[in-house]
């Protein structure tokens, strides 16, 4: 399964970049891509963990951004 994300009021390309890192490490995660251009965060992961990969990637970008709010397409 292919999920999109944007991610409102991401500023940080370094804090992208380590978001992008800490989410391909998830169980389940197959393909993840954060793109601070586009602000859209790309997870392809198991049908069957996606909402909890996503619970844990929101939280992943939180904790790097706290003020970027995550919009699901």
């Amino acid at each position: 399964m292919k999920k999109t994300l944007i991610l409102d009021g991401l500023e940080c390309a370094n804090c992208a970049n380590k978001m992008e890192r800490a989410i391909a490490k998830l169980e389940g995660v197959s393909f993840t891509s954060v793109n601070f251009a586009t602000t859209k965060m790309i997870i392809e992961a198991d049908d069957a963990k996606m909402a909890s990969i996503i619970d844990q990637a929101k939280a992943i970008v939180k904790s790097f951004e706290p003020d970027t709010e995550i919009i699901e397409k």
